[in-house]
């Protein structure tokens, strides 16, 4: 582009070019200005708009101070809505505790209560103490970071609580199998186990069982879990039950008048076998009990004793 420039009396004649070059620099001159008049305008309606009391500078300020409210609260809201998801999954594993609790306290045969650690549903643990003189509020990171370490150290309880759930559980199966309970509730010894004198020969001999006497037809109850591998008239023990309970134990019940179970039935602890009597050689209505391990007698109290 030319432009042509008349000045003088003698109307002499001047000639500018502009070209692409001086539009950049234009151009660029003014975006400089716009943008130095932009924030000197916005340096200015920020500093005085406190005191400026003008309607169009006070929405301005609002507005930014409202978009700078909501990003804060969606921070916030971020934060909390990630320490209520771990807050739900703490209170799940509390609730997987106290049922671990509840079901190792049956297996202790305590109340729930009595187990330590457990308490009733719907209470707190009592706390206290004088009113503190130091004192100040938690950082939101160190509320996290206490949040984790409970979070940690309830994992940790749980896999303990369950490690001792299964080796209860265990110790319970394997009781239920060792025939630690009485035959005949409440009974007495009438003859333990060792050496005696035998009552027909009047000669010491070895007893390797003990007696409980009872009336005819008391009942007799298992004294472990286990299968029935004998219950038929013995030439000398007459009417008898052989229950074995696994790993070579045997428990054997003598001298009854009537058998309530048959070979290869499989009893549980407890359970009613047979009813007490005075056959085979027998002076009088009594159950002889014996427990064998491998073949080998023992002596039942030893067992007996151990149920506590």
């Amino acid at each position: 582009m030319n432009i042509i420039l008349v000045s003088g009396a003698k109307a002499r004649a001047r000639t500018l070019s502009v070209d692409w070059r001086h539009w950049t620099a234009g151009g660029f001159g003014l975006l400089a200005l716009f943008l130095s008049f932009t924030l000197l305008f916005n340096y200015v309606t920020l500093r005085y708009a406190a005191s400026i009391n003008h309607p169009l500078l006070q929405a301005i300020l609002l507005a930014d101070q409202r978009e700078e409210a909501q990003k804060t609260q969606e921070v916030i809201q971020g934060h909390l809505n990630a320490m209520a998801l771990t807050l739900g999954d703490l209170q799940a594993k509390m609730m997987r505790l106290d049922g671990l609790g509840e079901r190792l306290a049956k297996l202790a045969g305590l109340k729930p209560q009595d187990l330590p650690g457990v308490l009733q549903p719907g209470s707190t643990p009592g706390r206290g103490g004088p009113a503190p003189t130091l004192h100040r509020n938690l950082s939101l990171d160190e509320f996290n970071a206490m949040l984790a370490q409970l979070a940690q150290q309830v994992d940790q309880r749980s896999d303990q609580l369950g490690v001792l759930e299964a080796l209860l559980v265990t110790d319970s199966a394997t009781k239920k199998f060792l025939p630690t309970l009485k035959p005949i509730e409440d009974a007495w010894y009438s003859s333990n186990f060792g050496w005696r004198i035998d009552p027909f020969t009047g000669q010491q001999a070895f007893h390797e069982g003990i007696d409980f006497p009872a009336d005819v037809g008391t009942p007799v109850e298992a004294a472990a879990s286990g299968k029935v591998v004998f219950a038929e008239v013995h030439p000398a023990y007459g009417k008898m039950i052989e229950i074995d309970h696994g790993n070579g134990l045997v428990s054997r019940y003598a001298h009854c008048s009537a058998l309530l179970v048959n070979e290869g039935d499989f009893v549980m602890r407890g359970q009613l076998i047979a009813r007490v009597g005075t056959t085979g050689r027998s002076t009088g209505p009594h159950l002889h009990f014996e427990v064998r391990l491998n073949g080998v007698p023992q002596n039942p109290a030893r067992f007996l004793q151990a149920s506590g």
